[in-house]
């Protein structure tokens, strides 16, 4: 016999009528709006999909289900990023380029120079973002993992900000103004009100910032909910128009700019504004780091315990189901630039408070904004995932300087590691391919399981034969 029996054709997918999945698929007509009606269809049978099998030995599917999150390619991006970075650092050393031409006759001399040039550049690396093993102290040696803290501290901020948009299907590329713009009332405030007591002035400062960053970003919000502008274009737009106001403000006595100074600069920042020091005078890392810890912690609630949060992830996930479910998507768009802007906003204030006390410029920003979309990508758009990559790229900050300094090798050549991680992130099967990583969602073919397709392929052919 021939043909299809009815044990090879797959049941129709079920799914619960009283879910918000299976209200949407009672009340959308299908003639009306097929588009509409397709998509809940394929939603459902990606929820009624059956779960992978298992291949009957235990360790190989713990091993299977550890390899085949997505924490394991932001790994293996990473090690292929450093592993480019060794290839670049051998290209342009010195001793290698001399010692290359002696290879074949003397190649110990060429593998020692190579050996120095990438231990020395990583061991650079490492001591100037991590630990010290020079320095005379405890207390000097933790000095480098300080400054790395500081580095990170607005990137784990502003990384939020962006994360919490990819969520919602949104693209928050404006970071710089939404810097800007928060610095900007931040700073005002910070030196130009008087009276006020710490902590009282500082908090004033923090939420003024805050908020400024959160309406710059609900700029575009509002126009994508009102007029379906893409938000990366307006977003784009409005990092101009911050950059040029910020500018205006501080080339024009009796704004921003500081009193009997020609330059745009800002005067410092009060006593009574400024963040306190986490560790101690003796330390750059300040209590902006707790602010954007507290953060993170804040951002994880939001989204996996909060309604709120769930209508951010549904309309990332599907904004038309999201829609017939009963989720105004126009309103969550608005208040997931509000709250994105408002993460962004933070990392400004830190940098005016914290990191640059002194008075600030229009390079305050000091592409946080555009790092921060590094930072997001490569934590998963997680919330804990960015504080790993904010502290990550932190420390390739802090080292990068002190790799410089020690062994001559240019910074740009961590600029092109971070953005070699950034390449291999956006690129997650041919990561998995490289190191032979297992497909997500993949069944596990063990040795019995090939036994038994081939004994199923061998039946069905002679029940087709028969």
């Amino acid at each position: 016999m021939s043909g299809e029996t009815p044990q090879d054709q797959s049941p129709e997918p079920e799914v619960d009528p009283g879910s918000p999945l299976g209200e949407a698929l009672e009340s959308v007509d299908a003639e009306a709006e097929p588009g509409l009606a397709e998509e809940l269809e394929q939603e459902v049978a990606r929820v009624a999909a059956p779960a992978v099998e298992d291949s009957g030995d235990r360790w190989r599917d713990a091993m299977r289900r550890a390899t085949s999150g997505g924490w394991v390619v932001a790994l293996g991006a990473i090690v292929l990023a450093v592993i480019a970075g060794s290839i670049l650092i051998i290209v342009t050393d010195e001793d290698v380029l001399a010692a290359a031409p002696y290879f074949f006759s003397r190649p110990s001399d060429t593998i020692s120079a190579i050996g120095q040039a990438v231990g020395g550049a990583y061991s650079a690396l490492f001591q100037g973002a991590v630990y010290n093993f020079g320095a005379d102290s405890f207390a000097q040696g933790i000095r480098p993992l300080t400054q790395t803290l500081t580095n990170a501290t607005p990137l784990i901020a502003a990384g939020l900000g962006v994360a919490l948009a990819f969520r919602a299907g949104l693209f928050n590329i404006g970071g710089q103004g939404q810097m800007l713009m928060a610095a900007t009332a931040a700073g005002w405030i910070g030196f130009g009100v008087t009276g006020l007591p710490f902590p009282w002035h500082m908090l004033l400062c923090l939420v003024a910032g805050v908020a400024a960053g959160a309406l710059w970003a609900g700029i575009a919000g509002l126009l994508k909910a009102r007029t379906g502008a893409h938000e990366v274009i307006v977003t784009i737009m409005l990092n101009y128009v911050a950059f040029y106001l910020l500018s205006y403000f501080l080339a024009t006595p009796g704004l921003m700019q500081a009193p009997g100074s020609a330059n745009p600069k800002t005067p410092p920042m009060q006593d009574s504004a400024v963040l306190p020091p986490l560790l101690g005078p003796s330390y750059n890392l300040h209590w902006g780091f707790v602010l954007s810890l507290l953060a993170v912690v804040g951002v994880w609630w939001l989204l996996n315990r909060s309604s709120t949060g769930f209508a951010f992830r549904a309309v990332g996930e599907n904004p038309k189901a999201a829609r017939v479910a009963g989720i105004d998507v126009s309103r969550t768009t608005v208040l997931v630039m509000l709250f994105a802007g408002g993460l962004v906003g933070l990392a400004g204030v830190q940098q005016v408070l914290g990191t640059v006390t002194t008075g600030f410029s229009v390079d305050i920003d000091a592409g946080i904004g555009f790092d921060a979309i590094t930072v997001a990508l490569l934590g998963g758009s997680s919330p804990w995932g960015v504080l790993g990559a904010g502290i990550l790229f932190g420390g390739f900050k802090a080292g990068g300087s002190a790799m410089q300094a020690a062994q001559g090798i240019p910074i740009e050549i961590v600029l092109v590691v971070q953005s070699l991680i950034v390449l291999f992130i956006a690129a997650p099967p041919l990561v998995r391919a490289i190191f032979r990583l297992p497909q997500p969602d993949r069944t596990p073919r063990g040795r019995e399981s090939r036994r038994d397709r081939r004994r199923a392929a061998a039946a069905a052919t002679e029940e087709g034969r028969a």
